[in-house]
């Protein structure tokens, strides 16, 4: 075989490895995201609220066909950070009537989720006790899977976070984010 065919197959073969599934223990596949894992994650200090969701502001969007709850994200909250964190207001309507609303982060780089406040019925907001603000793991369970749509089929849909707010606003337009799979 020629030198030029032999680089060529090497060339490829290098490519495709680089653009294969990482897998992780939960069975997914996700593509190689383009990080540098060499450099450490800082997140964005004190993170402003938002004004409280508005109704007319709020966009539903799916999280499974057993879901009792409907799940809603009030799209003028919407932000990505200069820390790639994506930042919303959550409202959860339950089959019994109560509401809770919350502002809440995804950190598309580390596949985790943070609570930052709780809404009040009096429309304002509590942040969260120093104690209970940390970064938890998205899972893809059953039951709650809420943060799991949210982050693989809205928000980081190739594992990286949206671009900016009109990304993630056309994604909840849509129900799912183009080039999520």
């Amino acid at each position: 075989m020629k030198l030029w065919a032999i680089l060529l197959l090497v060339g490829v073969a290098a490519s495709a490895a680089a653009q294969a599934p990482d897998r992780f223990g939960d069975g997914t596949a996700r593509y190689n995201t383009g990080y540098d894992d060499a450099a450490p994650w800082q997140e964005q200090q004190d993170v402003e609220l938002p004004a409280f969701p508005k109704e007319e502001n709020l966009r539903e969007f799916y999280v499974s066909a057993v879901a009792t709850n409907k799940y809603l994200v009030d799209a003028s909250t919407l932000s990505v950070g200069a820390d790639g964190v994506v930042r919303y207001a959550l409202v959860v309507k339950t089959a019994g009537g109560a509401t809770n609303v919350s502002f809440e982060g995804i950190n598309c780089r580390e596949r985790n989720w943070k609570h930052y406040a709780t809404g009040r019925s009096d429309g304002t907001w509590v942040k969260s006790r120093a104690a209970r603000v940390e970064w938890r793991p998205i899972e893809n369970k059953p039951v709650n899977r809420h943060h799991a749509a949210l982050s693989r089929d809205l928000f980081c849909p190739t594992g990286t976070a949206i671009a900016d707010a009109d990304e993630g606003r056309n994604a909840l337009r849509l129900g799912k984010h183009p080039n999520s799979n």
